[in-house]
């Protein structure tokens, strides 16, 4: 190095660089040092802003920067210029090599300069001065110019004519320095006026959306990292504004935060993944016949056209592990060769200082090999640090990549997959798809890297350690590989486990999301115990393979942990055994190696845990993905009959709802594998086909079976039109989550006159009015705050607004009274669509005289075909039923128009607010003291005592070895005769790894000086013995942490569970209709999730950092005082930086949670609703629409990973600056003979310790307190949700009521403070055995009456007796267990009949037997398999109507004196009505009935009202705006 400098200046090797030069400094110095540092430095800042993006204004560069720009480019041309006489005038003022490098450096630097200030005029800067930073920067090499400027007048030489070259020299000098003074000039100069601050404001307007008062426009929608400069993308400068904004606690909105890259962008990222999807299908179908993807059946209508692939046989062999390796392998591969430079620099760290050590102590190396050493340590570390940040940066943006691909590709297979299908999945594992087992995926993209660099550092480490003690370090790594096999059985084990666990949440979630939809009916039958044990008895389950999993990964952490020693100890005397001398020096090494080989073998498990768990989700995904697709070309003829007057065909048809491979293992037939079987149908063009049958005769099936959604197994379906879809009212109405209007367009432009039609079509006008905001009010989840019969002509409405050619019509004239029917059927039925081809599904035969044909199905075949008048006849129950009602518009005039509602809670409370559902509330600032305690008394006091005085015993035991290794060293230094040090300066020497940055398992070895080989006396054996019995306590201490941590994880996480459980399992009807279900859902399974699994693992991390920390700081300071003076500042700049990072980072996290919710709310409405958005073919629409909500999402969560990027390069640099620091020290020390190379040593060492601790103690800090906020997100649940009273007042006899007298007395209610009454001051008497019809108009408050009746919510005043006794005093599940409800929506968990009919296994099989009968629902029960045969999901094995039969065989079964019927046999044919009614006045006779009912047959039983002399309803309450009126019947 000194004969390269010496050459270079010219100059003795003995000093090749001198400072003072006769009275001045010297030029080599200046030249190199003042001169060409600088323009380096200016160069590399300069490089940074040339990818700086334009700013999209056409405003051309102001004059300011029209000079400096210039003045750069002149400045290039003028040290260009020097080097000419600089190499003709030689050694004049300096050796010609060292200018040329001057000069050359120098017009490079202002070259680039040049161009970066181009770009910066052009960007957003260009209206301001530009950074600052840079201008500074131009000033570095000032003082170089004006130290030769004074030479040459010193010499003389400045314009003498002897020395021409010398001359020409000083000229350009003085150009120069006329050239950087107006550049300066130019910087002070002022940019922009007001003028161009206006214009460039109203720019930015025009491109940015309105944004909240307080924020600057140009931040709202800036897009994150596009474009900035690569010293902005480094150091995430572009991060600033929104750290500032989260430290002001501004960032509230999804909408604060940065806008995705480009690269990120949901679009873009799911465009590459799809293309490469239909790539590997092409490949896979190049054999067959191939498939158009644009043919217009598809693409035309919904979107299709991009599907992963249309037909079965394709979707088996893509293999999604392949697309995502095909659309992200180069970019995934090519990040490996930044980890891979980044684990080689981290050997850097300890190479070069064992040199530095090296060099102290020889006190014969030249200064500027101690210089040299102290800059590869600066420039090592450095590199190391960026190259590490900028890999976990870009890997998790590859996350956001495959996150968005793999969800975005499950919610469009769940669009495509055929129905039949999709059957074997329930909601709640799709929903898992897309939450846990996404995540195991995306957590496979950071293991994959871990799992090749591992080995790649343990290869490094072991020949380092060959190096050390020769052939016995085999005797450790064999004992290493032995614990392989054991690590191999428990990883089994721990896989098989999660598997099992993964079952049972699977199951838990599936039966919270059936108890949350039926949360109702459930309070009614005071059902809460039962769903209480079912779930409770799904998570003991779902905990008992947790604790597994917890505590096997327990065993693996005390292997991994007391490894270091075993391996030591074997290697020591596997040493000894080979007939070596063991000195300390060899201990002390190789416990420093050994400490190292640790790192990897220590991570090893969790990296391959981390791989099997991707494994397990990638194949449970990969079977949802292998499910068949509707396959429309294949299912529809494309070529038109010879009649173009037909509208739709069917010829030797056969339908099955299970695949053909499927049901050779299926139970005998049954109604949820109907069979449908259509010889010969044809429907023309604008005609009315009325489809009519009994309960279960495949009405629905039909419907189903022209729309695509069952398996065809034969013959021909045509129809015409295709492309354009259908329009689909269901039998169960799918409302979505959104304004009334919103669901009734349907994503189709607003049309005034159109609209305004289909509401008066719908009978809809009346209702609007109703509603506290009209049509902009926000219906809740499922349709919640709207009666059925309302949701049934919205669904309608929307069906209508579409304007399609054909309508399939599933009886939404069910849920309806007779008027509106009628009104239905003359204005919209057969007015609006008068033109169209309408088939209609219905039990109101009476409505269908003016249809053009009607087909009566059985059994899934047509029995017969003909005109009104032939078919009429074999099913009318009811031949003059449109007389009574005629007398029925007598009685009650008013009611025209109205219908029976089931005025929820929510309902009542829109009376003055549209928006029922407020936002997910977000905590803001740190989470709360009470949280943290909470969680501790969860785990429990004594248990959390245990656990951290466990923690003090461990880091205390190991912080006695290391201090007992330091009174090792000490004593032999005392008796060691020679201080002549045993380190050579080759490479690698014993000692390099003493100072290592990885965080060694024994640092206090490096103290002092590493000693000489010794043989003198000392006892060895003795200091191994007393280390290995520390080290064994330590190990000791060790298992029994992490036992203790696991139960008391376990023991906190099942006590959450049970509190939120409990807490919502009592809570008020109120609550659930104003809560969205995909909201407490998220508690349940998100949260839960992070309560079980995440933050105990990151709570155990966390723990051990603090604890880690004191430790070294009481050795550090016990060994080396003054660190404290570098430790001090530090911790003041640390604080501050943690402080200002948490502050964005817990809201960032908030708003993840947030915005995580609607991607589960709309996939879950989107299952719900599938058939209905396939057949008005708008899969399209809500494919973007989940782009929309997945943007959001990943919008939080990129912010989030960067946010973490930006503290760790921040805390990375710190350390960075304090080593290099340390390393200055040590080599002025050197220079003034006052260095102590051991101190020296551990002062790096530790200092390198101490920022890594420090740093990951800030990370898992926040992450903990980010996991604590599923624990604060639980726990507001657990303290803040309103509940039902619990206390009971009066004790009541077993029989009660015996009687069934029911009296309303003055009974006021209001749903909450601040509400108009929905009851106000009813009175009536109910007297035992009488019954009561309940009638009007929607919002009346009839079924209201029945929620104060079962004291579903509070009364204001009055009283409710039953038999006397005032049921608010009674405890609810006595006084809801005592009465019966037949509730309007049939409501059916899965499990087995016997179980829906009597959870609480009460009856005997005979009983069951003889109420099914009597609902006529035996046949059906028996053709599926008997009693204990499953229903699936919501009971969709049965019809509507079947399901409505057995809430009525649940309350034929109840011996209760009071009976309440809610519209309850709406969905089944009037015959099976005619029956029921006679079913109902037999085992009723004798007991109260109170019927809320619209139609007049639902009043009168059995047709009473057709014979007047038989009475059945004794009289009628009427409601009408809450004023109770009393007709009498006659």
């Amino acid at each position: 190095m000194e004969n390269i400098l010496a050459s270079l200046c010219g100059t003795s090797p003995e000093d090749p660089l001198p400072v003072w030069v006769r009275g001045s400094i010297g030029h080599c110095f200046n030249q190199l040092t003042l001169n060409v540092i600088p323009h380096v430095i200016l160069a590399v800042v300069s490089a940074c802003f040339l990818g700086t993006p334009r700013s999209g204004s056409s405003v051309p560069c102001r004059l300011s920067w029209g000079w400096r720009i210039a003045t750069s480019f002149v400045l290039t041309g003028l040290f260009l210029a020097d080097t000419i006489p600089a190499s003709i005038s030689q050694q004049e003022l300096g050796p010609m090599y060292l200018e040329v490098l001057a000069n050359g450096t120098a017009a490079l630097t202002w070259l680039v300069h040049g161009f970066a200030l181009l770009m910066l005029c052009r960007s957003i800067h260009g209206f301001t001065r530009g950074p600052a930073a840079l201008a500074l920067l131009t000033l570095l090499p000032l003082p170089s110019f004006i130290i030769t400027l004074v030479w040459y007048c010193q010499t003389g030489t400045a314009w003498s004519p002897a020395h021409p070259g010398a001359s020409s020299r000083f000229a350009i000098l003085c150009l120069q320095l006329a050239s950087l003074l107006a550049y300066v000039v130019s910087y002070l100069f002022p940019t922009a006026g007001r003028q161009d601050f206006l214009s460039i404001n109203r720019s930015w307007q025009q491109d940015q959306p309105i944004s909240e008062p307080g924020i600057p426009v140009p931040d709202q929608q800036r897009v994150a990292e596009d474009g900035e400069s690569w010293l902005s993308r480094f150091f995430y400068i572009w991060m600033n504004p929104l750290m500032k904004r989260g430290y002001q606690q501004k960032l509230n909105h999804p909408q604060d935060v940065y806008v995705l890259p480009r690269q990120l962008q949901a679009a873009r990222v799911c465009d590459r993944f799809y293309s490469c999807w239909q790539k590997k299908a092409a490949l896979h179908q190049a054999e067959e016949e191939t498939v158009s993807l644009t043919s217009p059946i598809i693409a035309a209508g919904d979107g299709s056209s991009d599907a992963p692939d249309s037909p079965h046989h394709a979707q088996e062999a893509v293999r999604l592990l392949s697309v995502l390796h095909a659309a992200f392998g180069l970019r995934f591969y090519t990040l490996g060769l930044l980890k891979l430079a980044g684990s080689l620099l981290d050997f850097s760290g300890p190479l070069l200082l064992n040199l530095l050590v090296n060099f102290m102590e020889s006190r014969q190396e030249p200064l500027s090999h101690g210089v040299l050493y102290a800059l590869g340590l600066f420039a090592g570390s450095f590199l190391g640090a960026l190259l590490r940040n900028q890999f976990s940066y870009e890997m998790n943006k590859m996350t956001l990549m495959v996150r968005a691909s793999v969800i975005s590709a499950i919610y469009r297979k769940a669009l495509h997959v055929s129905s039949t299908s999709l059957a074997r999945f329930t909601v709640g594992e799709i929903v898992n798809f897309m939450s846990t087992d996404t995540s195991r995926l995306v957590n496979f993209c950071l293991s994959f890297h871990e799992l090749w660099s591992l080995p790649v550092q343990l290869a490094i480490t072991l020949y380092l350690l060959y190096q050390q003690v020769g052939v016995a370090f085999l005797g450790g790594v064999a004992l290493a590989l032995l614990l392989v096999p054991i690590n191999k059985i428990i990883a089994n084990r721990i896989t098989m486990n999660s598997e099992e666990m993964l079952k049972h949440k699977d199951t838990r979630v599936k039966l919270m999301t059936e108890f949350l939809s039926g949360i109702r009916v459930i309070k009614f039958y005071a059902w809460e115990k039962h769903f209480s044990t079912r779930i409770n008895a799904c998570r003991a389950k779902e905990l008992q393979k947790s604790r597994a999993v917890s505590y096997l990964d327990a065993v693996c952490v005390y292997m991994w942990a007391a490894l270091p020693v075993i391996i030591s100890i074997t290697i020591f005397i596997t040493y000894v055994l080979l007939g070596h001398q063991l000195t300390a020096t060899k201990v002390f090494t190789a416990l420093a190696l050994v400490g190292m080989l640790i790192l990897p073998l220590n991570s090893f498990p969790w990296v391959l845990n981390a791989i099997l768990e991707a494994k397990v989700s990638l194949d449970r995904i990969q079977q949802f993905f292998e499910l068949m697709d509707q396959d429309l070309e294949a299912y529809y003829a494309l070529d038109s009959p010879s009649d173009t007057a037909t509208a739709m065909e069917m010829q030797c048809a056969a339908f099955s709802w299970v695949p053909l491979e499927e049901e050779s293992t299926r139970q005998p037939s049954s109604t949820g594998t109907l069979q449908l079987h259509i010889e010969n149908l044809s429907v023309r063009k604008g005609m009315l086909l009325g489809v009519v049958g009994k309960v279960g005769s495949g009405k629905s099936s039909l419907l189903a079976a022209i729309t695509g959604e069952l398996i065809k197994q034969g013959g021909r379906v045509y129809v015409c039109d295709l492309e354009q879809g259908f329009g689909l009212a269901t039998q169960e109405p799918w409302i979505q989550f959104t304004t009334v209007r919103e669901n009734i367009l349907f994503g189709r432009e607003y049309d005034a006159r159109l609209y305004k039609e289909v509401l008066e079509a719908c009978a809809l006008s009346e209702d609007l009015n109703i509603l506290p905001a009209g049509d902009q009010t926000e219906v809740g989840e499922n349709g919640v705050t709207l009666s059925g019969g309302q949701k049934a002509r919205i669904a309608l409405a929307r069906a209508i607004y579409q304007e399609k050619e054909l309508y399939l019509l599933d009886d939404p004239l069910a849920a309806v009274d007779a008027d509106v029917a009628n009104h239905i059927m003359q204005k919209c039925i057969l007015g609006v669509l008068k033109h169209k081809t309408r088939v209609l599904c219905t039990h109101r035969t009476e409505l269908l005289e003016k249809a053009d044909a009607l087909l009566l199905m059985d059994n899934g075949k047509i029995i017969k075909t003909g005109t009104p008048a032939d078919i009429l006849p074999l099913v009318e129950a009811f031949p003059k039923f449109k007389v009574t009602d005629k007398g029925n518009k007598d009685k009650a005039p008013n009611e025209q128009g109205q219908e029976e509602a089931i005025e929820t809670e929510a309902e009542e409370s829109t009376q003055n607010n549209n928006l029922i559902h407020k936002e997910e509330e977000k905590k803001e600032g740190a989470v709360a003291f009470h949280v943290y305690k909470a969680y501790w008394l969860a785990m429990g006091s004594c248990l959390a005592i245990s656990i951290l005085f466990s923690l003090f015993l461990m880091q205390a035991s190991r912080n006695i070895s290391d201090w007992w290794l330091s009174y090792w060293i000490s004593s032999i230094s005392q008796t060691a005769n020679t201080s002549v040090m045993a380190c050579s300066a080759s490479l690698p020497s014993p000692e390099l790894l003493l100072f290592s940055t990885a965080g060694l398992v024994s640092p206090i070895q490096d103290l002092d000086n590493t000693p000489a080989p010794f043989n003198g006396s000392v006892d060895v054996n003795f200091y191994l013995i007393v280390y290995g019995s520390i080290a064994g306590a330590n190990s000791l201490f060790t298992i029994v942490r992490a036992f203790l941590f696991a139960y008391g994880a376990l023991h906190a996480a099942a006590v959450i569970h049970n509190r939120l459980l409990q807490r919502v399992l009592k809570a008020t009807v109120t609550f659930f209709d104003s809560t969205p279900t995909g909201r407490i859902l998220n508690r349940f399974s998100s949260d839960l999730y992070c309560v079980d699994d995440s933050l105990p693992f990151i709570l155990n991390i966390f723990l051990a950092n603090i604890y880690g920390l004191l430790g070294m700081l009481v050795i550090m300071t016990y060994g080396l005082p003054w660190i404290g003076l570098v430790l001090l500042p530090l911790a003041v700049v640390y604080f501050f930086i943690q402080h200002y990072y948490r502050c964005t980072s817990r809201e960032l996290k908030r708003l993840c949670s947030v915005t995580l919710s609607p991607i589960y709310t709309h996939f879950s409405e989107t299952l719900s609703g599938l058939s209905s958005i396939r057949a008005m073919r708008a899969t399209k629409r809500f494919e973007l629409e989940n782009q929309l909500h997945l943007e959001q999402n990943q919008r939080c969560l990129f912010a989030s990973n960067t946010v973490m990027a930006w503290l760790d390069i921040r805390l990375q640099m710190i350390g960075v600056a304090v080593v290099t620091a340390i390393a200055g020290i040590a080599i002025i020390q050197h220079q003034k003979q006052l260095g102590n190379p051991g101190l020296v040593g551990l002062a790096l060492s530790y200092a390198l310790s101490v920022t890594n601790l420090l740093s990951g103690l800030i990370a898992s800090f926040t992450h903990t307190e980010i996991m604590m906020v599923s624990v604060e997100r639980t726990e507001e649940y657990t303290t803040d949700i309103p509940m039902e009273p619990q206390d009971k007042l009066v004790q009541v006899s077993a029989d009660w009521p015996s009687q069934g007298l029911v009296e309303f007395q003055q009974v006021v209610l209001a749903y909450r403070a601040g509400l108009p009454n929905a009851l106000d001051g009813v009175s009536f008497t109910v007297y035992p055995g009488e019954k009561l019809g309940i009638v009007g108009r929607t919002g009346s408050g009839k079924s209201t009456l029945f929620l104060a009746l079962f004291h579903m919510v509070e009364l204001k005043s009055g009283r409710i007796l039953l038999d006397g006794v005032d049921s608010q005093l009674v405890g609810l599940e006595e006084l809801r267990s005592r009465l019966a409800i037949i509730p309007q929506d049939p409501f059916l968990f899965s499990g087995s009949i016997r179980e829906n009919l009597d959870p609480q296994g009460k009856w005997t099989d005979a009983e069951l037997r003889e109420v099914l009968e009597q609902c006529h629902l035996w046949d059906a029960v028996t053709q599926m398999g008997g009693l204990d045969s499953e229903l699936g999901e919501r009971g969709k094995s049965l019809s509507v109507g079947q399901r409505q039969l057995v809430c009525l065989a649940r309350a034929l079964l109840t011996q209760a004196k009071v009976l309440c019927i809610d519209e309850a046999t709406a969905s089944v044919d009037q015959k099976t009505d005619q029956l029921l009614q006679q079913t109902i006045r037999q085992r009723f006779a004798d007991k109260t009935v109170l019927t809320i009912a619209h139609r007049a047959r639902g009043c009168c039983s059995a047709g009473s009202l057709g014979r007047p002399g038989h009475i059945c309803v004794q009289w009628v309450l009427w409601l009408a705006g809450w004023q109770l009126q009393i007709q009498w019947w006659w």
